[in-house]
This record gives structure tokens, C-alpha cells and sequence, in this order.
């Protein structure tokens, strides 16, 4: 059986100190995740059950230069710990999740925020805002054999050197086992997908030719340039 036009090539990540690749599958994001950054988007701090979106496998990108999206003249940096799946299932207990977990890395949700408030102001979904080519840029992804769990750690991302978001994964609302556990309630996990866990405060605007410098204690760092168009 021949294909009618040429299948596009797997979505990769390198996997450190391996001479292998994780496969992406599928790409979620829970939204909210940390109470500073609720407070500064206008959502409500409290303990609330997680809400999910979701971009495509293909905007994933580990590359020292990240293209400049079109069609946005507010876009924004959000740091966040990623979670690769090694295996999946659904209606998982949050007790049995971390074994589903095959590794971490660090993230970046790159987000058009002008048309995401356009969005939110005519109920419309995010897509446009969120799930954009090259919107997730994702470092190389750190075993769980070599970092262990990761439930407390600094998180933070810098701009041309200045220091924009700080934080500690503790101050997640809602932690990885309960975010994952959450998750297979409405999708059917799989080994190959990444979760995005959230962002502290500090979000903002990134420039065409800035440079982003990301950091998580104990998962690793991740550093690119927006190159524009």
C-alpha cells in the first residue's frame, strides 16, 4: 500500500546521557497550575479542578533558534516542567501515575497572549493562541533512573539575562500524580506524551532576537533565540 502523499517524519526529543529518542504522541497543558500566576492572569487562586488544552505533537521543537510567530504582537513566555510518558492508561489512581512517568524535561508554553484575550472576550477556543508552529520548545528529556521524582525545585526563565519568572515546583496547585490522574479521566495517556505542568508567576512579552534562558533544579535547562520571520 502506497501513501497518497509522503507521511511527515516522527516528532523527537533526545533523551540525556542516551543515544536514543523519546517519540512524541500527544501534547497536553494544564492551565493555572500555580497561584501567583492565577492571580496575575485574573483566575481565581484557589484550589480549583485543573482545566486542559492541547497543541500539537509537531510544535514541539528542541533548537537553539525558535522561529518568531506571525500574526501576534503580545507574545509571551511560560516556563513549565515537562512530564514524558513512558506508558499510559486511563482513570489512573494518582497513586499508580509515577510509574507511567519516563522522564522530565524543561518547557517553554510560547503563547500568542493578544489572541488569547480576543479569544476569552468572544468565547472562542484558544488554538490559535496556544498550539501555533514551533510553540513548545522543549529541552532534552532527563530519565527518572537519573533525577528522580521531581515535587519541589526551582523553576525560573530569563530574558537577555534579566531574571522574569521565578518559583518552586511546590507551589504547584494541583502536583504531577494528581495532574496525571486528572488527565485520564478524560483522555486515554500513552507512552510518548508530554505534559506540560503549569507556569509561575511573571509571564510576559518576548521581542523577535531575544534570547530565553529556562532552568529547573535537578531536571535541567533549556535555552533558545527567537529568530524573526
Amino acid at each position: 500500500m502506497k501513501y497518497i502523499v509522503d507521511p511527515q517524519p516522527p516528532v523527537c526529543l533526545p533523551v540525556l546521557g542516551q543515544g536514543s529518542l523519546f517519540p512524541v504522541h500527544r501534547v497536553y497543558c494544564v492551565g493555572q497550575n500555580y497561584a501567583d500566576h492565577a492571580h496575575e492572569m485574573g483566575g481565581s487562586p484557589e484550589r480549583e479542578a485543573p482545566f486542559f488544552f492541547s497543541k500539537p505533537a509537531d510544535a514541539v521543537i528542541c533548537e537553539a533558534t525558535v522561529p518568531y510567530p506571525r500574526r501576534t504582537a503580545d507574545l509571551h513566555h511560560e516556563v513549565e516542567l515537562v512530564v514524558a510518558l513512558g506508558s499510559g492508561g486511563s482513570n489512573v489512581a494518582a497513586s499508580d501515575t509515577l510509574s507511567m512517568i519516563f522522564g522530565y524535561a524543561v518547557g517553554v508554553d510560547l503563547t500568542r497572549r493578544d489572541l488569547q484575550t480576543s479569544a476569552k472576550q468572544h468565547r472562542r477556543p484558544w488554538d490559535v493562541a496556544k498550539g501555533f508552529d514551533n510553540s513548545a520548545p522543549v529541552s532534552a528529556i532527563t530519565p527518572v533512573s537519573s533525577c528522580g521524582h521531581r515535587q519541589t525545585g526551582a523553576i525560573s526563565l530569563s530574558v537577555n539575562g534579566s531574571e522574569r519568572q521565578k518559583g518552586d515546583l511546590s507551589q504547584m496547585i494541583w502536583n504531577v500524580a494528581e495532574v496525571l490522574a486528572e488527565l485520564s479521566t478524560y483522555y486515554d495517556l500513552a507512552a510518548g506524551d508530554l505534559i506540560f505542568t503549569g507556569t509561575p508567576a511573571g509571564v510576559g512579552t518576548l521581542e523577535p532576537r531575544d534570547h530565553v534562558e529556562c532552568r529547573i533544579a535537578g531536571v535541567g535547562s533549556l535555552a533558545f533565540t527567537l529568530d524573526p520571520l
